[in-house]
């Protein structure tokens, strides 16, 4: 679930045209690279590999963040209660508005999940929804630019599970 909705969250963005900034830990060192599904979807996105676990704490990671001139961030993450948590709380203190897309991350487990989502929402963090971001985004399906291509993410990833 975490690779299918980050996905769409990624499919939406592009969509939209949005700037998106993909970091990954310590790939360099031999851990995991960037899950295959989603890199097909942001295959054109330079990937910034950190050893820190708090991307915040990255020069590349902050500095991606600032080149694209935002202050309201969409986050998503492999772990909700230390890559997600850490740079929220981080930005937020910087004056950043962050919503975390909560369907689009996820603890080690449900409690840490749980306990890190509370931890940031409390610091000022506004969750939302990866369907919850394709619809403010699109706002209007008569705006026929993009919603064709919504329409294809939302309905067809949520017909595919029902199924």
């Amino acid at each position: 679930m975490l690779t299918r909705n980050s996905v769409s969250l990624a499919k939406i963005a592009k969509v939209f045209g949005m700037p998106v900034v993909l970091s990954t830990v310590n790939v360099g060192n031999g851990l995991a690279p960037t899950i295959p599904e989603l890199k097909a979807v942001l295959a054109d996105e330079i990937e910034i590999d950190r050893t820190q676990i708090n991307a915040w704490e990255d020069i590349e990671f902050r500095a991606a963040i600032e080149s694209t001139g935002r202050r309201k961030l969409l986050m998503c993450a492999l772990w909700t209660e230390a890559c997600l948590t850490y740079p929220t709380l981080d930005a937020l203190r910087e004056g950043f508005d962050v919503y975390p897309v909560v369907d689009a991350v996820g603890g080690t487990s449900e409690e840490a999940h749980r306990a890190g989502l509370r931890r940031i929402e409390q610091a000022g963090a506004q969750p939302v929804s990866w369907v919850s971001v394709a619809c403010e985004l699109q706002r209007d399906w008569a705006r026929a630019q993009t919603a064709g291509k919504i329409r294809d993410i939302v309905v067809g990833r949520l017909t595919n599970e029902a199924e």
